[in-house]
């Protein structure tokens, strides 16, 4: 069996892996497809996300789905051969912040495809991954795979969303059509956003978000589109960019609220303080998703519009080009790698 993995900035290798068997209460799992994310892009060209550094080779991939392969000793789970997806996080479920029901910003909590601890935790784009049974979910009657592989980052986009707090009837804006942002965009089309403005540098990303709700879409380097964005209920940034950071904090109006959910560069930014303070601008971080998983495979299983944020599949053994291609935002938003093409 081989998996995607990464050894360092620019060196992605299709190679030989061996999961394992499983071991007590723990699942193997046939993957089928995964989504590339934008930590993966990040190790991929950089060899590190923020602050996670590459210190030893690791399978990529924390968005999957597949089929049960076989149980471990006492694993309470689907039948082998049940469709499933995978929930990326293991929380130590100990911690002060796990019994306070934020368990995803555990401090201790185990990611598929991070390099936050070491030995890091390896990731999903195999063949074959053994996981503990608690993260693994049978699929909704009629969700295809295709569908579902989705899961994890609307996963991310309904915690923004919720983080935000109510959206109904509100004017929001999106910095960052990507597909973290273009998620946002259907979940607050979804919640019931009156206006839903979204501001990107390029074209075809705004393309794509008029497809899935946006009501405006705005070039962010355009100064003469910029009042299309004024006023904003909530800004939610998804962009990662510190320019959007920026918008958002000009653009939301007085007493708005502010939700930052892109993962800045590494280090200190500028940032609007006093424009905050001043205008009693509310601000939340907003990281990962915890029991949003399930919630997002049964908006996937009702048919929630998702499908414009697809664009791309390409089967393990060309994974290089796939990560080339989900990096080209001019011509690419969610790519997905076909293992069973394996």
């Amino acid at each position: 069996m081989r998996a995607c993995v990464v050894h360092g900035a620019k060196d992605l290798r299709v190679e030989a892996y061996d999961p394992g068997v499983p071991g007590p209460d723990e699942i193997a799992v046939s993957v089928s497809l995964g989504g590339i994310c934008g930590s993966d892009l990040h190790y991929y060209h950089r060899g590190a996300v923020g602050d996670f550094q590459l210190r030893e080779p690791m399978v990529l991939g924390h968005e999957v789905v597949g089929r049960v392969a076989s149980l471990g000793p006492g694993a309470d789970g689907p039948a082998v051969g049940t469709p499933v997806a995978i929930h990326p996080a293991t929380p130590c479920d100990s911690c002060r912040e796990c019994a306070e029901d934020h368990r995803n910003v555990c401090a201790h909590s185990r990611y598929l495809g991070s390099a936050a601890r070491t030995p890091h935790v390896q990731g999903g784009f195999a063949r074959r991954i053994v996981v503990p049974a608690a993260q693994v979910r049978a699929l909704p009657a009629g969700l295809s795979p295709r569908r579902a592989v989705l899961a994890e980052p609307l996963s991310v986009a309904l915690h923004a969303v919720r983080r935000a707090g109510d959206v109904a009837g509100k004017r929001v804006l999106v910095t960052g059509a990507g597909p973290i942002g273009l998620l946002v965009v259907a979940v607050l089309r979804h919640a019931g956003a009156a206006e839903i403005i979204v501001s990107d540098l390029l074209e075809q990303p705004l393309e794509l978000a008029t497809r899935v709700g946006a009501t405006t879409t705005v070039r962010a380097d355009r100064p003469d589109e910029q009042e299309r964005a004024q006023d904003a209920d909530i800004a939610i940034e998804a962009s990662g960019a510190p320019a959007g950071l920026r918008t958002c904090v000009e653009r939301v109006r007085r007493s708005g609220t502010l939700v930052l959910l892109g993962l800045l560069p590494p280090g200190e930014i500028g940032f609007l303080g006093n424009t905050v303070v001043t205008r009693e601008i509310t601000v939340r971080g907003s990281f990962r998703f915890d029991a949003d998983f399930d919630e997002a495979l049964s908006l996937l299983a009702d048919g929630l519009d998702v499908e414009p944020v697809i664009t791309h599949t390409f089967p393990l053994a060309e994974a290089a080009s796939a990560f080339d291609l989900a990096g080209d935002r001019t011509l690419a938003s969610k790519v997905l790698l076909d293992l069973d093409s394996e």
